[in-house]
């Protein structure tokens, strides 16, 4: 005889994949509230070994789902690098 056990998790247990953007890898890192709603992360990174940088960005908004919150992440890198990229190719 076997007896099953079932879990419920709020928490979901997939990570959406990393986006890439010309050097720029964009993750969505949404993490959980207290409150059971979700905070808005994202991480972009370029470069490799020595010569990387990573910047980890955190929203004050909360969202109902995990994937909205990763939406809004990923949206937000996004628009990062396309600032980031736009400035640097402007002369001077």
């Amino acid at each position: 005889m076997f007896l099953m056990i079932h879990t419920i998790s709020t928490i979901p247990t997939t990570i959406p994949s990393p986006l890439t953007l010309g050097k720029y890898r964009i993750a969505a890192l949404p993490r959980a509230l207290p409150c059971g709603q979700f905070a808005a992360q994202v991480s972009i990174a370029s470069g490799v070994g020595s010569a990387s940088t990573a910047r980890v960005m955190r929203f004050d908004s909360a969202f109902p789902t995990h994937a909205a919150a990763a939406d809004y992440g990923l949206a937000q890198g996004i628009d990062w690098v396309h600032d980031t990229t736009r400035l640097a190719a402007r002369p001077n």
